[in-house]
């Protein structure tokens, strides 16, 4: 007996969870194959959602109808804006999220969601249709021998891939402590032809807050008014927020760890998957910055209702009794109790230049990977691609045209157009550095940028987009307000004195006064009534007001930058031809043809970012291909 499903997500992990949440809501029959409902969307590693650049990633998921972002605030614990010191550019909002109740939060979400049905097992085998060369997907068999037809398969399956734990010279097969590992996919996948490689991920020691001297710790609190990642009115900012801990490291607890080193699986071989740059394992650390005296450790709660807490930085795979010596030599964990060691875990994973900017593969019409399968590290970079793959898994059975984020767009764009155009090789971690219209991809525009394309596909309510365009409506008539208000010489000296800004010597538009550096909509109201007037009567939003501030004060920056965005996407319009022979083009250098050959982009633009490939390979395309 062979059950059918319109889309069928293999693993209930970040990217898993909204590929299923998007594909159901949009209307395909949909089922979700997890091996543990109990853990859906865990939180394996570190209990938070957001940071640089991840920060405007969950809000562009957000914006475009996914579900991260609620989840995040229903579970807040606390929240902070990073990098308010810097342009708005760089803000970027994080939070300490309740990892239990996140994950039950989710499951209550997909359990409640129409076109969405729910299977506990694991997949073994993907199955295929191969016909006069053209091979599709069409469906999968699981562990307990089920078997599932379905127009379109998505694979997210972690690091659960012949995944394989280490800590010192112990090993074990697993997805993450207590999870078993999934085998027979890969298999599958290497047998059409797809490459396989390995990547390794790690994680820090559990400890028992009854155990920890909090007293000799630096306290590090959440924001005093706290923003929330949702632009929905549902649900609210966070209101009881808990403190992390500041925790350092020391010579003594240097001098420990690196008496295992020999013992290291990261060391001596054993491990043979490439590990993370940007999270380096806490030996990595000691390795490369040999002359450093300490290392700065953040000490984060898992719950509300749970005495776990989690070393973030203090990532290891040495021997646990090495880790369990170092750990008793940090201030205020003199007497810790361990829950469990840290561990490093092996999995398997796909070169995403195998797929398109959809996430479809290119070997097989109706696969879709999405998240750690496709080299990535961060619940952030995996829900994305999630919500990514399926829309477009939907989009494509119903014969739509798919969608594809540009990078000047979204985050989001950028992160899929660096996978599947210039490939990874260690797990890639999106940061603001990656995108190169940064000013224009700020997290508080996401909404401006991206829901009215989730409203396009369907995933945006009318009620949810009405509310949209009330902000979008604020924030314009607030710019315009600004625009057409004077303010007069010396009617706001004393607020001009209390925030060190220079007198005025006579009068002036109040968009020319916002203008300044250490002036702000929220401070001028005070002095200047007839803005307090203004913002009371349109009830304006904090966040329309901010976005508005934004808006006038990177005026000139957002326009430039749009500009840029402009020229280069002439390039973006202009097609290569689906399968063309580069190795014909024998003006083109031989890594340009090899890198074009393999990776076959869509348009000059893609072609221009991949590694490679040179400005003058470029010039000889535009001439082939017509300027």
């Amino acid at each position: 007996m062979t059950l059918h499903y319109d889309i069928i997500v293999i693993g209930g992990g970040h990217a898993g969870c909204e590929a299923a949440s998007a594909a159901a809501r949009l209307g395909s029959r949909t089922l979700l194959l997890t091996m543990d409902m109990t853990k859906m969307a865990g939180m394996s590693c570190n209990p938070a959602v957001g940071g640089v650049a991840k920060g405007q990633i969950v809000r562009e998921i957000d914006a475009l109808g996914g579900r991260m972002a609620r989840i995040t605030d229903r579970t807040t614990l606390q929240f902070r804006m990073l990098n308010r010191s810097k342009g708005a550019a760089m803000w970027s909002p994080r939070a300490q999220c309740d990892k239990g109740r996140f994950s039950a939060e989710w499951r209550r979400e997909l359990e409640n969601t129409e076109n969405l049905y729910i299977w506990q097992d694991a997949a073994v085998e993907l199955l295929f249709d191969s016909k006069n060369g053209h091979t599709r997907i069409s469906g999968i068999r699981t562990r307990m021998g089920v078997t599932f037809s379905a127009d379109c398969v998505i694979l997210t399956a972690g690091t659960f891939l012949n995944g394989l734990m280490h800590c010192g010279a112990a090993h074990a097969s697993g997805g993450r402590a207590g999870d078993a590992a999934a085998t027979g996919v890969t298999e599958s996948l290497a047998s059409m032809g797809f490459d396989v490689g390995r990547m390794k991920t790690g994680t820090p020691a559990r400890l028992d807050a009854r155990t920890i001297n909090f007293d000799a710790l630096e306290i590090q609190y959440g924001d005093v008014n706290p923003s929330k990642f949702s632009f929905s009115s549902d649900p609210q900012p966070v209101r009881h927020q808990l403190p992390c801990f500041l925790v350092y490291t020391n010579p003594e607890v240097h001098a420990i760890l690196r008496s295992g080193f020999d013992r290291s699986p990261l060391f001596n071989g054993t491990i043979h998957g490439i590990g993370p740059r940007y999270c380096p394992s806490i030996e990595d650390k000691l390795r490369t910055f040999a002359g450093k005296e300490q290392h700065q450790l953040f000490l984060e709660p898992e719950g509300e209702e749970t005495n776990e807490y989690y070393l973030n930085g203090f990532s290891s795979s040495l021997p646990w009794e090495i880790q369990y010596e170092a750990l008793h030599k940090i201030r205020g964990l003199e007497n810790v109790h361990i829950y469990r060691p840290g561990y490093a875990i092996e999995y398997d994973y796909f070169p995403p230049t195998q797929l398109h900017h959809t996430l479809e593969t290119k070997l097989v019409e109706g696969l879709y990977f999405a998240g750690q399968v496709n080299g990535t590290t961060g619940y952030e970079e995996a829900a994305a691609q999630g919500l990514m793959a399926g829309i477009n898994a939907h989009l494509k059975r119903t014969g739509q045209e798919p969608l594809v984020l540009h990078r000047d767009q979204a985050y989001i764009g950028v992160l899929i157009d660096d996978l599947v155009t210039k490939g990874v090789d260690e797990p890639y971690r999106m940061f603001t550095s990656r995108a190169e219209y940064r000013i224009l991809l700020r997290q508080d525009n996401a909404d401006l940028r991206l829901t009215p394309i989730g409203r396009k596909i369907g995933l945006i309510t009318a009620k949810e987009f009405a509310e949209f365009e009330q902000k979008k409506s604020s924030v314009e008539s607030l710019v315009s307000f600004a625009h057409r208000t004077s303010v007069r010489a010396g009617e706001i000296d004393d607020y001009l004195k209390s925030v060190n800004s220079e007198p005025m010597k006579q009068g002036r538009k109040l968009y020319d006064l916002i203008l300044r550096n250490d002036i702000t909509f929220e401070g001028m109201a005070g002095a200047l009534p007839k803005l307090k007037h203004f913002l009371e009567e349109g009830a304006i939003s904090r966040e329309a007001v901010e976005e508005a501030e934004i808006q006038i004060k990177y005026n000139g920056y957002i326009l430039r930058e749009k500009n840029i965005a402009e020229k280069l996407h002439r390039l973006e319009e202009i097609p290569i031809p689906d399968g063309f022979d580069f190795m014909s083009m024998q003006s083109l250098t031989i890594e340009a043809r090899q890198k074009l050959l393999r990776i076959q982009p869509r348009t000059i633009g893609q072609a221009s970012r991949i590694p490679g490939v040179s400005p003058a390979d470029i010039n000889v395309l535009l001439v082939k291909f017509g300027r």
